[in-house]
C-alpha cells in the first residue's frame, strides 16, 4: 500500500478562487476585506510565515498590512497596536505572529483582540466558544486538518482519532473540533505510556507534538489518515514534519507532506476566516 498524498498546496489554491467570488461580492458593497499581521522581533521563521500570508491575500484580492514591532517592545506597545488596529474599519481580521519574544506574555494577546477580528481562532472568547460549540471562528491549523480530511473524502464521524500533542493553538482545539464532529477521540503527549498502543488503533492520526520524525511506520494503523503537522528544522536536513514520511506512506491510506500540506492550508484558513469577518462586518452594517 502506497498512501494518497495530500496537497495542501493545491486546495490552498483551490480556496483562494472560490474567495476571489466573495471578495468580488464584497466589493459591490464597497467592502474589502482587510488582515492586520503584528509581529515582534526578527525570527526567521516568522518572517517566512507572514511573507507568504501577503501572498496569500493577494492571490485572494484582500488588502493586508503589517505592523512590526521592536524584539524590545513593552508590553504597553503591543496593546496599544492592537487596540488602534480593533477599531479600525478597514482591518476585519488580526492576526499575531506567535512565538513573541519571551517577555510579552501570549495571554496579552488572547485578551486583547476584538473576538469578532480574531482570525486566528485564538483569543479567550473564541476557545470558550469553541468549547460550547458555537466558535465565531475556528483556529486556523486544526482548522486545515479539518478540511484537508473533508476534501479528500476521509469520514470523521464514529472514527477513532489520536491527536499527539496538547498545546493550546493546535492540540487541543483539534480534539475539541474532532469531538464536535463525531469522533471518538484520543489525546497523547509526552506523559503518554506507550504511544504506539494509542496511535495503532487511530483511523485518523495528527501528529503535532513538535518532534522531528516522531511517529514510525510500526505505530501507524494500515490504511490510516495521517496528518502531519509538525515543522522542525533539523541540522543538514532542512524542514521535516512529526512523521517518518517515507517509510509512513507505505503504511497509511492517506498522509501530508511537510512542507506542502498542512501548512499553505493554515494559511488559507486565516484568509478565509478574515473574509468571512469582513462579510460579518457588512451584514452588520447593512442592519
Amino acid at each position: 500500500m502506497t498512501a494518497i498524498v495530500l496537497d495542501g498546496a493545491a486546495v490552498a489554491r483551490d480556496i483562494y478562487a472560490q474567495l476571489k467570488e466573495r471578495v468580488a461580492a464584497l466589493s459591490q458593497m464597497d467592502v474589502r476585506p482587510g488582515l492586520a499581521a503584528v509581529h515582534a522581533g526578527d525570527n526567521p521563521a516568522s518572517k517566512i510565515y507572514l511573507r507568504n500570508k501577503v501572498k496569500a491575500c493577494n492571490a485572494a484580492g484582500i488588502h493586508s498590512e503589517l505592523h512590526p514591532l521592536a524584539a524590545d517592545c513593552q508590553p504597553g506597545v503591543l496593546l496599544a497596536t492592537l487596540e488602534k488596529l480593533n477599531r479600525n474599519p478597514r482591518v476585519h481580521g488580526i492576526l499575531v505572529q506567535l512565538p513573541l519574544p519571551s517577555h510579552l506574555d501570549t495571554a496579552l494577546v488572547a485578551k486583547a483582540v476584538a473576538p469578532e477580528k480574531d482570525v486566528d481562532g485564538l483569543t479567550w472568547h473564541n476557545v470558550g466558544a469553541l468549547i460550547a460549540g458555537h466558535p465565531l471562528f475556528e483556529p486556523c491549523t486544526p482548522g486545515a486538518v479539518i478540511t484537508l480530511l473533508e476534501r479528500a473524502g476521509i469520514a470523521i464521524e464514529g472514527r477513532e482519532a489520536v491527536v499527539v500533542g496538547r498545546s493550546a493553538i493546535v492540540g487541543k482545539p483539534m480534539a475539541l473540533m474532532l469531538t464536535s464532529r463525531g469522533a471518538t477521540v484520543t489525546v497523547c503527549h509526552s506523559k503518554t505510556m506507550d504511544l504506539g498502543r494509542h496511535t495503532r488503533r487511530a483511523d485518523i492520526l495528527v501528529a503535532a507534538a513538535g518532534r522531528p520524525r516522531l511517529i514510525t511506520a510500526d505505530m501507524v494503523m494500515p490504511g490510516a489518515a495521517v496528518i502531519d503537522v509538525g515543522i522542525n528544522r533539523v541540522a543538514g536536513q532542512g524542514i521535516t514534519g512529526d512523521v517518518d514520511f517515507a517509510r509512513v506512506r507505505e503504511v497509511a491510506g492517506w498522509i501530508t507532506p511537510v512542507p506542502g500540506g498542512v501548512g499553505p492550508m493554515t494559511v488559507a484558513m486565516v484568509i478565509a476566516n478574515t473574509v468571512r469577518a469582513a462579510e460579518r462586518s457588512a451584514a452588520a452594517r447593512a442592519a
